[in-house]
């Protein structure tokens, strides 16, 4: 119900004058009146008021209401419902203005802005049998999956997988779930008879479900400020998109790559080394979706043999046993480290855990 002060010398209730009932979209329940009557609306403690006393009260008018004041409740009220939110979503406070003393300048940020194709883009999910742990192993599985069947069962799509769980598509593949047979044969060095190949051979069953679609519309609208929350599976598809090919290309750690490629190493000495790469992520900003890039650098092991590392950071002869302070000291310098066997004729790789107390001579 509108209320209004009346003036000393305002209109009573039985005046005459017509006064129009307020619309009802703003009015707090429908009223109906007719044609014929022109009378304004009198609330009930109003009339009793009214029939007890003998000189008649100042009467709230509709009229004075104004038309400013309802234009601002609507105003209002529309800007609070035009973004939906969730409880998980935070409202950022509308910057005020920009700034207008001092000099302009221009200012090179780590920032490249992205172009987003309005395509819909597509989540599977993929589970691997038998399970395995490595990524850098389960993208060589997926990527010969799809050297295997891009064209007959890929409707000849590429597909940006995260080395783990996910896999997203521009557009829908040709079937919500289906299982491949894929033989996955490892970079083996050495003997080339049947035998041997048939052991270099894995075979895995890789199965591909429909999960979800992701729709553009929503990151557009939250980087429009027409809706508050962060559309982060989107966000999380185009970082893997894009990810893809260096994931590929160099050394994965977190998410930085690095390679000698990008930059010439440098010694750190303990038998370690720097290699130097880039960071990358995607960040909603206030001019649109940005790739943000950053230079990293990351210690990493020399690529040597492991008794050349042995005799060259712990002056070891090898000629004698090792002592149980030295076999615990190259314990904790080794343990966790990758290193690649080739003695049996194949190549293989695996951490090193420990060092036995027995010289290899003595072990079966």
């Amino acid at each position: 119900m509108l209320r209004g002060r009346g003036s000393r010398g305002g209109r009573t209730a039985g005046s005459s004058s017509s006064v129009h009932p307020p619309p009802p979209s703003y009015a707090s329940a429908p009223v109906t009146v007719p044609p014929s009557v022109a009378a304004p609306i009198v609330p009930p403690s109003i009339a009793a008021s009214v029939a007890s006393s003998s000189s008649a009260p100042n009467l709230p008018s509709p009229a004075t209401v104004s038309i400013e004041t309802l234009s601002a409740e609507v105003k209002q009220k529309a800007t609070l419902q035009s973004a939906p939110s969730s409880q998980k979503a935070i409202r950022f406070p509308n910057r005020p203005d920009y700034g207008r003393l001092g000099r302009k300048i221009q200012v090179h940020a780590n920032h490249f802005q992205l172009q987003v194709a309005d395509r819909d883009l597509h989540h599977y999910d993929v589970s691997i049998s038998p399970e395995i742990t490595s990524k850098k192993v389960c993208r060589d599985i997926i990527n010969q999956l799809v050297k295997m069947y891009r064209e007959s069962q890929l409707d000849n799509r590429i597909p940006a997988y995260d080395g783990r769980k996910s896999l997203f598509t521009v557009g829908p593949l040709p079937f919500t779930s289906k299982v491949f047979v894929v033989v996955l044969t490892d970079d083996n060095r050495g003997s080339s008879s049947d035998s041997d190949r048939k052991k270099r051979e894995r075979e895995f069953k890789v199965t591909i479900k429909f999960a979800s679609k992701t729709d553009l519309c929503n990151l557009t609208q939250f980087l429009r400020r027409m809706q508050l929350d962060c559309p982060y599976e989107t966000i999380q598809a185009l970082d893997v998109a894009l990810r893809a090919t260096p994931s590929e290309n160099y050394i994965v750690a977190g998410r930085s790559f690095f390679s000698p490629s990008l930059g010439q190493p440098g010694p750190l000495g303990g038998g370690t080394e720097y290699y130097r790469g880039f960071y990358q992520s995607i960040r909603p900003t206030q001019i649109g979706l940005t790739l943000n890039i950053d230079v990293s650098s990351r210690a990493f092991y020399e690529p040597i043999l492991v008794t050349d590392f042995v005799s060259k950071h712990f002056k070891l002869n090898f000629s004698r046993p090792l002592s149980d302070q030295d076999r615990v000291k190259i314990k904790k310098a080794l343990r966790g480290v990758k290193v690649k066997l080739s003695h049996s004729g194949k190549i293989r790789s695996c951490k090193v855990t420990g060092v036995s107390r027995e010289p290899l001579r003595d072990l079966t």
